[in-house]
């Protein structure tokens, strides 16, 4: 079993990012998951999960209890250790120091070397409400994203921040070599992170400034090949099934005019043709797409309300074929 030590405060949707990387998913406790098996290089990509951990057992949230469980673990590695405690989100309550240097000594009475900066193994104690979880470190995520959208060449108010974005790509499974389609791309803050995380970013969009700001944007984040051109979410010219995933961040409300569509009409046609050209898509939206999201074809397989202040919530809907 292996320890996923989730970021950020939405456990249900680093959960269900984690599962682009993991099997078997379940949350633990506040900021904690468990996972049967990770994918490493998958799981390094993740937005969401701060570390994943081989787990060494599980017990009441204090130290004296967690020491008493790694007293007994069957350890099969040799060489130097160290370990690092954190208490969740200050939900235990415990000393990490104390518990350090608690479980420190255990390890060091069954055989083991300290070295604090630079160990062979990491031994990682994750305390969250009343419970403690120890585990050996297997990786930390590399927290690559594309710069702040601030900071890139081409810049308009609302684009998507980068983590965000990374979490949708995963969300909807883009792999290395994926052509990853967004149909709206805006100034490509998406497809930035479809690059990043290995698939060959396709993007459309109605205004040519969007398209000639996106394809600035790209030059400067991306070394690999990119698509991207100006055109209609709603007759996209692209072939069936040409699209391995599909993810797009649909206009909000106060942007309820695009080219020649209203609003709804715009993301029922993109939504129909994110159906034709893929069976895979997320989209986010300032609002639930339930309803439209079926006559075109998908299933929700899952949606996710993600508040960004008090007059946003980013809906963040992933889809299947129906």
């Amino acid at each position: 079993m292996y320890v996923l030590e989730f970021a950020g405060e939405d456990d249900p949707f680093s959960a269900a990012e984690a599962r682009a990387a993991a099997t078997d998913v379940e949350i633990l406790a506040p900021g904690l998951g468990r996972a049967e098996s990770v994918s490493p290089d998958r799981a390094r990509g993740l937005a969401f999960t701060r570390r994943v951990s081989e787990a060494v057992g599980t017990s009441a949230g204090d130290p004296e209890a967690a020491a008493s469980v790694l007293k007994s673990a069957s350890i099969s590695r040799s060489g130097s250790v160290a370990v690092r405690a954190r208490d969740i989100r200050g939900t235990a309550g415990i000393d990490t120091q104390q518990a350090e240097r608690r479980l420190g000594q255990v390890l060091v009475d069954r055989g083991f070397a300290v070295d604090l900066s630079n160990p062979d193994h990491t031994l990682v104690a994750l305390f969250a409400d009343d419970l403690a979880v120890l585990g050996w470190e297997v990786l930390t995520a590399r927290r690559d994203y594309g710069r702040q959208p601030t900071d890139r060449p081409f810049f308009q108010p609302g684009s998507m921040d980068p983590r965000l974005a990374r979490a949708v790509l995963n969300l909807a499974g883009v792999g290395p070599a994926d052509r990853v389609l967004d149909p709206m791309c805006g100034t490509g803050g998406l497809l930035i992170e479809a690059g990043r995380l290995g698939g060959v970013p396709i993007g459309f969009d109605a205004q040519a400034k969007m398209v000639h700001g996106t394809r600035r944007n790209l030059q400067a984040a991306l070394d690999g090949p990119f698509l991207v051109g100006r055109g209609d979410a709603t007759a996209l010219p692209l072939p069936d099934d040409s699209i391995d995933a599909v993810v797009f961040d649909a206009p909000y409300g106060r942007q309820s005019k695009i080219a020649t569509h209203g609003l709804e009409q715009l993301v029922r046609g993109a939504l129909t043709e994110a159906r034709r050209v893929s069976s895979r898509a997320v989209v986010v939206a300032d609002r639930a797409y339930d309803q439209l999201i079926r006559e075109a074809g998908w299933t929700l397989r899952e949606r996710h309300d993600r508040r960004v202040h008090r007059s946003l919530t980013r809906f963040v809907h992933v889809l299947e074929p129906r």
